[in-house]
């Protein structure tokens, strides 16, 4: 008996060398492309929320301001509280003085924060809070929040 090696089965060469390397190339393109998508809409993201974050504060301290002309009623409706958008803090120990300067100190925080307070005799307290969103909106974009109450 004589044995005959086997014969050795061999792949045949293929046409197609290298374009493996191309599939990958163009994978890791269309990766690279969603990746970068993806950082735009997280830096999106971000600008809205802080945007969103500023115009919550603003509405905290509108009905925080709104609050103190009902502590202080009977001076908000004789006007004592008024005041007008781009006003100077007040100064001096009262109490309406230290509690406008309080407020205008608070909206300070705000990006080019400002406010104003228009009581009536009606007891109709119209607190209004002004700041800028020019980073959310990528421009100049002055945002206002108005807060109208009766006292």
């Amino acid at each position: 008996m004589s044995t005959m090696p086997s014969p050795i089965l061999r792949a045949a060469p293929t046409a197609q060398s290298g374009f493996s390397l191309l599939e990958v190339l163009i994978a890791v393109t269309i990766m690279a492309l969603g990746l970068l998508g993806l950082a735009g809409l997280q830096a999106q993201g971000l600008k809205n929320n802080h945007s969103a974050y500023i115009r919550s504060q603003a509405a905290l301290y509108a009905y925080d301001m709104t609050d103190r002309l009902r502590a202080d009623r009977v001076a908000a409706i004789a006007g004592s509280y008024n005041l007008t958008m781009a006003a100077s803090a007040p100064t001096g120990t009262a109490l309406v003085n230290t509690e406008r300067a309080g407020w205008l100190a608070q909206l300070a925080a705000l990006p080019a924060g400002d406010g104003s307070i228009n009581v009536t005799s009606a007891g109709v307290a119209t607190v209004t809070v002004q700041w800028d969103d020019s980073r959310a909106t990528g421009g100049s974009a002055t945002e206002t929040m108005q807060v109208v109450s009766q006292l």
